[in-house]
C-alpha cells in the first residue's frame, strides 16, 4: 500500500468498485465516461491515488503542464484516482477508480487496487470495457463479459464472450479478483469502428445499464438517453449520405444478426463485402463527414 497516497478512508456502506482504465480498453471513451458519470451523479470525491513511479512509462504517459502568461502554474501526473460516493437508494456505496492504462507492473497495480478494495471494505468489482468492433449502430449495443457467479451473468443478461487473444489491464484486473474470491463482474460494449470518436452516449448507456443491473443500483439517465438518441440521429444523417457507408452497414446488419448470442464480432472480415471500400476508408470518411469535412 506503499504506493498509494491517501487523503482520507472513507466511511462507506457495502461499497461496489467500478473501473475504467484509458487506451486500450476504453474505445470511443465509452467507459470512462460511464464511470465519469456515476461521479457526476453521485457527487464522488476523490480519497486516494497511486503513486505514478512505477506504473507508467512518462515517454507513452506524459505529465501534463499548466502554463499561464508565460509562467508554469502546475503539472499532473498520469495517475489512477480513487474518489467515493454515496448511493443512498441502493443502501451501498461506490468507489471509482479511474486513470489511464498502466505501462508496466500489471501484477501489482491490480494487486494495489484490490489492497484499496479490501481497506474500504468493497464486496464486488465490476470493470467497464469498450472495445472497437464491427457493429452496425443500428442495433442494440450488445454487453459482453464475464462474471465471477452464474447468477451475476444472468441479472445482466451477458453475452458471452468466446474471444481468445491479447487483453488489457482491465482483463487482468478481473482475473486477479475471481483468484481473491472476490465477487467481480467484466462489462464490455462494442463500438462501431467506422464511428469511433468520443463519445460515444449510446454505448455508455449501455455500460451504466449494465452496471445498474449487476449491482441493483437504481440510475436516472433520462439526460443520457436524449444525448445517446441525438447521436443516434447525427450518424444516421452520416450515414444516410453516402450509398458506400449505407452498404456498408447493411452487411454489417446481416452479420451481426445473424450471431447467435456470441457476443459483438471482435476481429474478421465481411462475406459480403464484394467490390466496398475497406472499413478503414469507410471509417475515415466517416468521421470527415461528421466533423463537417465533407464536401
Amino acid at each position: 500500500m506503499s504506493s498509494v497516497r491517501w487523503e482520507r478512508t472513507p466511511e462507506l456502506s457495502d461499497p461496489v468498485m467500478v473501473a475504467a482504465f484509458g487506451g486500450w480498453n476504453d474505445a470511443a471513451d465509452a467507459a470512462s465516461d460511464a464511470v465519469a458519470w456515476l461521479g457526476r451523479c453521485f457527487g464522488a470525491s476523490t480519497f486516494a491515488e497511486l503513486d505514478p513511479e512505477g506504473f507508467y512509462d512518462f515517454q507513452a504517459a506524459r505529465p501534463q503542464v499548466m502554463l499561464r502568461h508565460g509562467v508554469m502554474k502546475g503539472l499532473t501526473w498520469p495517475t489512477t484516482s480513487f474518489a467515493a460516493a454515496t448511493a443512498e437508494a441502493s443502501g451501498r456505496d461506490l468507489v471509482l477508480v479511474t486513470g489511464p492504462e498502466p505501462n508496466m507492473a500489471w501484477k501489482d497495480f491490480c494487486d494495489t487496487i484490490l489492497d484499496v478494495a479490501s481497506q474500504v471494505g468493497a464486496s464486488m468489482l465490476v470493470t467497464l470495457g469498450a472495445l472497437l468492433a464491427e457493429a452496425p449502430h443500428t442495433r442494440p449495443v450488445r454487453i459482453t463479459g464475464v462474471a465471477s457467479e452464474p447468477g451475476l451473468a444472468a441479472r445482466v443478461h451477458l453475452h458471452p464472450s468466446h474471444y481468445e487473444g491479447p487483453t488489457g489491464v482491465t482483463g487482468v484486473l478481473h482475473h486477479r479478483a475471481t483468484e481473491a474470491d472476490l465477487v467481480a463482474a467484466s462489462l464490455w460494449a462494442p463500438v462501431p469502428h467506422y464511428v469511433a470518436a468520443p463519445p460515444n452516449p449510446r454505448c455508455t448507456l449501455a455500460l451504466l445499464e449494465a452496471f445498474g443491473a449487476a449491482t441493483d443500483l437504481p440510475l436516472d439517465t433520462e439526460n443520457l438517453h436524449e444525448e445517446a438518441e441525438g447521436w443516434q440521429r447525427r450518424v444516421e444523417v452520416a450515414a444516410g449520405s453516402d450509398a458506400d457507408i449505407e452498404n456498408y452497414v447493411r452487411n454489417l446488419e446481416a452479420t451481426y444478426d445473424a450471431e447467435d448470442d456470441r457476443g459483438p464480432i471482435e476481429s474478421g472480415a465481411l462475406d459480403s463485402e464484394g467490390d466496398l471500400p475497406s472499413g478503414d476508408a469507410l471509417a475515415a470518411e466517416f468521421q470527415k463527414y461528421l466533423r463537417g469535412e465533407h464536401d
